[in-house]
Order: C-alpha cells, then structure tokens, then sequence
C-alpha cells in the first residue's frame, strides 16, 4: 500500500485514493510517525464509498474516493460535474411526483344591485300648449234628445251633411254660440254655419283658460243646457276639461277638445 505526500494510506500506487495527489515517488513515513500525519496535509475524515461504482468520466472501476485513472472526486457526482453524456443515461425518477398546488377557482364579483331608475311624474300640459276643439253632429246625441221628448224636438231633423270643422283654441276666452248682429255677439267658435243646430243659444257656452295650460267650460245660461261627457253641468260653473272631453249642446252638436293640433 502507498502513501500520498499528504500522508494519506492509498491502494493505488499512481493516485491517491483519499485526495488525488499523484503520489510518485511517496516519502516513507517517519519513525514513530502516525499516518495520516506525515508531511503537511491533514487527515480527511469521513467513511469512503463502497467500490464497484465506475467512474462517469474514464469509467474506471472505483476503489477510492478518487478514481485511479483520472483522479476524478466521486464526492463531487452530481448533474453540473457529470458529463452529458453520462447524465443524460442516469436512470429516471421513480416514485409519484409530487402535486402541483390546485388553481384557486375565481371568485364571482358580487353583482351590484341596477341603480332604480326614477319614473318621471307625469307632466301637466305646458302653458304654450295648444288646444283644439273638433265640432261635428253626434247621432246618437240627437237620437237621446228625441227620445227625451220636447215642444220642438219633433220638428227639428238631424241633418243630412255636416262637415267636421276645428277650431284653434287662442287667447284666454273662447265663447261658444251662435252669431247675432242684433245682439253684437259674434263668438269664435260660430254654429250658426249652415246646417245650423237650431238648440244653440247666441252664447251658449264660454271656454276658459287657466294659468297651467288647461281649459274649463262654463255655461252662462243657455236656453237647452250643456252636458260635459254626458252629464249636464251647472249654470254658472267652470267645469275643467282633459284631452279628449266632449261637450254636447243644442240637437245634435258635439264639440271634442283635444291637446294638439
């Protein structure tokens, strides 16, 4: 057995099996002298790897923790000292891998309630809205007065013709009737254009206008009455009137107010 400049025991005559130094020509050790001790090199501890491993870099059966031929240190094996060649050749993992951590599932965003949407109040008409009103005959109204009976009645005849006239709703006063040069009333809404309704006084009945855009019916005193959608109204009380309100006077005549034009 040889012994390494270090003082190191080695099986190999060429190498070192303990720290790799070539050992040429090794200096006996001294008289009395403990191994492990000579020259200037320290004792290396630690068990020595069984032999029957080949080194992976000349492939050399080992005997050492140094291979014999290239001094390669097999306490050094890992993948950054293997050669390619040899690493690549190492035998695969064996046993499960370990689990990759299981994705979090994403948590839904809380739905936010939909703001309420404010229903708009209805608005009144405007100020500067304009009204009108719609004259024509109603046969069912001439029909109820017949049955109702009077002096007159059975002379009166529902006309044959009677074109639907309108009337634009202007200023703040509209008087309903009949025109008279005796009497100086000459009303905007004039009937007495043939075929005349002979049951409508000369002033039959007056529209008025309020501040907010809306109209009211008063009738002054007529000689047959005013019936607002189908109840006659008080002498000498304005009545208000809606979008689409009729008002019926004398033997047949039908005046419909309407919003708009």
């Amino acid at each position: 057995m040889a012994t390494c400049p270090s003082g190191h025991q080695s099986a190999s005559n060429d190498f070192c099996d303990v720290c790799g130094v070539l050992i040429g020509a090794a200096p006996s050790l001294a008289a009395g002298e403990a191994p492990g001790t000579a020259g200037s090199g320290a004792a290396v501890t630690g068990a020595v790897p069984a032999s029957g491993e080949s080194c992976p870099r000349c492939g050399t059966t080992r005997a050492g923790q140094f291979c014999e031929s290239c001094g390669f240190d097999f306490t050094r094996l890992g993948p950054d000292t293997l050669d390619p060649a040899v690493y690549r050749s190492a035998p695969p993992l064996t046993g499960p891998l370990p689990s990759p951590p299981a994705a979090r599932a994403p948590q839904p965003a809380p739905i936010q309630p939909a703001p309420a949407r404010a229903v708009p109040a209805p608005r009144a008409p405007a100020a500067g809205a304009e009204w009108t009103a719609v004259v024509s005959a109603d046969r069912a109204y001439y029909d109820s007065i017949q049955a109702a009976g009077g002096p007159e009645a059975a002379a009166i005849a529902f006309p044959v013709y009677c074109p639907q006239r309108r009337f634009r709703l202007a200023g703040t006063e509209v008087r309903i009737g009949r025109h008279s040069h005796s009497s100086g009333i000459d009303p905007e809404i004039d009937l007495s254009v043939p075929p005349a309704d002979p049951g409508v006084s000369r002033l039959h009945a007056v529209l008025l206008k309020a501040p907010d855009g809306t109209w009211s019916v008063v009738d002054p005193g007529s000689a047959n009455g005013t019936v607002v959608n189908g109840s006659e109204i008080p002498q000498g009380q304005a009545v208000p009137l809606r979008d689409g309100d009729t008002i019926h006077l004398g033997a047949w005549t039908e005046l419909r107010v309407v919003r708009g034009t």
